[in-house]
């Protein structure tokens, strides 16, 4: 069997083994399933497929995915044509590139993972058995890794003691034989060899058996020494590239490169096998060759030649100079003929002696670990609004790529410079015409809100040209999001901007430079996927009709055209789209059939065929039914969406008990109502609390978040909180009414911005919930970071904390109903200061008996310490039903 048909096998016998996702749906009569089991130890989804790309053809598909339970990601191939599928690689293949001893850890820590997985769940299970009154032990997982403890010391002992031996051994005889050379020297007969000296007597101290705490420091010890870290489990290919004209492309894997041929049975072959970090470009213009990056440089090859040619000589620097410019990042046209050069120096100016200071010292803060004897702190870097900011003098030089062989040239001189310093500075990527003509790039600055485009010829001296320009009224949301682009043909450069309150693209004209919108319509489309060859389609994901549904559209590039390609009510990402027009590919799905990197013909003849499957079966158990979208209107006439569970037998007069999630602050492209969304707390618990106890669970989205609009995203400005809040109070009066719901028994939660926005509603309309779970919030605005505080938030100032302007803690002394604050301990993003902080003001102000703490000692900001989510939702559940009570018998 060649290995492309053993791959063909292996996904068939992987797409065999899984049961329609159709399926999925549990009936109504169906038990509930416990938390343990919804929030099993072993994920219930595998790996989303990920850089999917169309060879220049159109023909083939190349995405990185695997199986679900699988690690890493492989190397993929859909044909078009044929309808098959290969996996080019795997980790049996990819083991002749690695040494033995890499496969052999490969292969026992994946044994550890799933061991690992295996022992958590049938603990979590085993400990809500013994909370029912079961007989369990539990301590039979401890005792189990204690006598696996005893066995590694006694088999340690028994190494140490032979290899004693053995040096006791080795120093009698050295001691014979230097003996014996004294004696020849003398003249006198060699002396007897020493008869051999009994084995030493064990030590008693180390034979002593350990106690049983001593054993137990013994597993602690064991257990960080054994923690899975990312480099442990097989990681499968980085990264790909096709190649300009043939079907054929180049993988990256562990510090090499390998070249594989669509049209042949063949493996990948190796071409450039190191030690070092490498990373493949693109091919060279004629598919001769290829161009790749180590640490530093940009290298190029020929397939033919031996020999590697450095494409980016370093700057060459003055003495004299002020600024040390070193190449940071470099990108080069596709016809190879150009490159841009973004070089950065250090901030600090040279010492007496030339040489460079060391850089200013950056604010760290402290996170302290508890898991030790004594208390220990590890620093984390920490930039906040009110930071002096050090931003590296930054230079742009364009440089023609030299032909094999050719001396280096005379450098010139940088055609864009911005000198850094105390300043919010941005600049995007520098984007290339295909025919290496001209150029683009986009700078922002904060403090001045500027945006500006640029274009430049393809030319070694001459300065980039402003061809658009934006002061104030640009949106805090497009920044991230711009990402000029040529056309094909190159006559226009597309890009993302917030022209009239949503993110969608606009075209200028490259000769004229006149500006116009390619969309037209309320909707959000910032991602652009890809054009037809002949520049006269684009491919764009959008929410035009669905904000929870993002869809792949094809659009006319002169009338505007929207034709949808993908099912409607189905939420598409990481898309991809084929130059010929022919195809795209994206992830897709909802609720009711879990996302699937799915192959769409863009004439709509053929149906979309499924090429993943990423879930475990098993869920088919686990989720028991899907959420009823809905919206209302808010005082201002606004749009709110939302969803909620119902419970069965529910009617529209009951009175139940209700608990709403809440996220509200920006995301980039990111909200809670989506419906491939499967959140843990909005969507599985809140699916549980339900079916389990009759709940009424609502998610919804108020203003504040991003993807429903610039009036949406920057609701925040200047009020954090607030425009939620109100959204929230419009929602509690219909809840009653509309979802059956007791006015007197609804909750809130929410997470990170949620958590903040929980606290601030309960604080700041104190009866309008009856109870609230607040996880990780930021209570202290002007203690965030500043990348996200600075551009959400409100106006800053680097001299003072401004945003204190914005904390909670003068707000908690307005609580009046019980209040559940959670956080990891060990959080690097939201700290675990903030709730400590406000904890306190709740104290201080009476809230003693409102207020409850629930700590992950060594959780991060998703928690994912020793509070795994079966018992974080625990938790959850105990405090709904104390504080809301049980919904009454139908």
């Amino acid at each position: 069997m060649t290995f492309a048909a053993a791959g063909s096998l292996a996904l068939a016998l992987a797409f065999a083994a899984l049961t329609p996702l159709q399926a999925q749906t549990a009936p109504a009569a169906a038990a509930v399933p416990t938390l343990e089991q919804i929030f099993r130890a072993q994920p219930y989804r595998g790996v989303d497929a990920k850089d999917a790309a169309f060879s220049r053809s159109g023909r083939y598909l190349a995405y990185l995915w695997n199986p679900v339970g699988e690690p890493g990601t492989d190397l993929w191939v859909h044909d078009t044509r044929t309808g098959k599928t290969r996996r080019v690689t795997s980790p049996q293949l990819l083991a002749a590139f690695d040494a033995p001893e890499d496969q052999q850890r490969f292969d026992r820590k994946l044994k550890q993972r799933n061991t690992e997985w295996a022992e958590r769940q049938a603990r979590e299970e085993a400990q809500q058995a013994y909370l029912r009154g079961d007989k369990v032990d539990l301590s039979q997982w401890e005792s189990a890794a204690l006598e696996t403890v005893k066995q590694e010391l006694a088999d340690k002992k028994a190494r140490d003691d032979a290899q004693k031996a053995a040096d006791k051994a080795d120093a009698e005889a050295e001691k014979q034989a230097m003996a014996a050379l004294a004696a020849k020297r003398a003249g006198k007969p060699a002396p007897a060899a020493a008869p051999a000296s009994a084995a030493s007597a064990p030590d008693k101290q180390d034979d002593k058996e350990k106690e049983l705490w001593e054993l137990r420091d013994e597993l602690k010890k064991k257990l960080v020494r054994d923690k899975l870290k990312p480099e442990d489990l097989y990681p499968g290919v980085a990264r790909f590239v096709w190649a300009r004209k043939a079907d054929e492309l180049i993988l990256q894997y562990r510090g090499g490169l390998y070249r594989w041929k669509a049209d042949d049975d063949q493996a990948p072959a190796p071409l450039v096998a190191t030690q070092r970090e490498l990373r493949i470009v693109a091919y060279t213009p004629d598919d001769a060759g290829f161009v790749y990056m180590d640490e530093t440089r940009v290298l190029r090859a020929r397939f033919n030649q031996a020999g590697v040619q450095v494409l980016n000589r370093e700057l060459v620097i003055a003495d004299e100079a002020p600024k040390k410019y070193r190449i940071d990042q470099t990108a080069i046209s596709e016809d190879g003929r150009w490159m841009s050069l973004l070089a950065r120096a250090p901030v600090n100016p040279p010492g007496d002696d030339g040489k460079p200071l060391p850089p200013p010292k950056e604010r760290q803060v402290e996170i302290m670990n508890y898991g030790e004897r004594w208390a220990t702190a590890r620093k984390v870097d920490r930039e906040v609004s009110d930071d002096k900011r050090a931003v590296k003098p930054l230079a742009l030089y364009i440089r023609a790529v030299p032909a094999a062989g050719e001396a280096p040239r005379r450098q010139p001189a940088p055609v864009f410079t911005n000198a850094g310093g105390d300043v919010w500075f941005e600049m995007s990527d520098v984007a290339w015409a295909r025919d290496g003509s001209r150029y683009a790039f986009t700078t922002w600055e904060r403090e001045k809100e500027l945006l500006r485009v640029y274009v430049g010829k393809a030319d070694e001296s001459a300065k980039p040209e402003v061809v658009l320009e934006r002061r104030g009224d640009v949106g805090h949301e497009v920044v991230s999001v711009v990402q000029p682009r040529f056309t094909p043909d190159g006559r226009q450069l597309v890009l993302v901007l917030d022209e009239s309150g949503w993110r969608q693209p606009w075209a200028i004209d490259v000769a004229t430079r006149s500006l116009r919108p390619l969309l037209k319509g309320g909707f959000e489309a910032h991602q652009v996927v890809g054009f037809t060859a002949d520049s006269k389609a684009m491919f764009v994901l959008a929410n035009a009709g669905d904000t929870a549904a993002m869809n792949l559209f094809r659009v006319d590039m002169a009338s505007g055209e929207m034709r949808a390609l993908g099912a409607a009510g189905e939420y598409h990402r990481a898309a991809a789209a084929s130059e010929d027009g022919r195809w795209v590919g994206a992830n897709a799905g909802n609720w009711a059939q879990r996302p699937e990197l799915k192959l769409i013909a863009v004439d709509g003849k053929a149906r979309p065929a499924t090429l993943t499957r990423s879930t475990d079966p098993a869920w088919a158990g686990v989720g028991l039914q899907q959420p009823e979208r809905f919206h209302y209107a808010n005082r201002h006439g606004d749009r709110i969406e939302g969803y909620v569970f119902k419970p069965a037998g529910w009617q529209a007069g009951d009175r139940r008990p209700a608990v709403v999630y809440v996220y509200g602050g920006p995301l980039n492209d990111r909200h809670i109502v989506e419906v491939d969304s499967f959140q843990n707390t909005a969507y599985l618990f809140g699916m549980y609390m339900a079916a389990k106890h009759g709940y009424v669970m609502v998610a919804v989205d108020p203003r504040g978040h991003s993807d429903y609009g610039r009036k949406f995203s920057d609701a925040n400005w200047e009020h954090p909180g607030e425009p939620q809040a109100e959204d929230l109070e419009d929602l509690v009066k219909l809840l009653p009414g509309r979802f059956g719901v007791d006015p007197a028994r609804i909750g809130l939660n929410g997470w990170s911005f949620g958590g903040f926005q929980t606290q601030y509603t309960m604080y700041t309309r104190p009866d309008l919930f009856a109870a609230g779970i607040a996880g990780a919030g930021p209570t202290e605005w002007e203690n965030y970071n500043s990348w996200y505080s600075g551009r959400t938030l409100g106006q800053t100032e680097r001299s003072k904390p401004s945003l204190r302007r914005f904390s909670l803690l003068p707000l908690a002394r307005g609580l009046r109903h019980p209040l559940l604050l959670v956080h990891g301990m060990q959080d690097p993003n939201v700290l675990y200061q903030d709730t400590v902080n406000v904890y306190r003001e709740l104290l201080e102000s009476g809230k003693a008996p409102l207020v409850e703490l629930f700590l992950d000692p060594d959780g991060v900001h998703a928690l994912g310490g020793v509070v795994k989510p079966a018992a974080w939702h625990r938790k959850y559940e105990a405090f709904w039903l104390d504080h809301l009570g049980r919904a009454a018998a139908p």
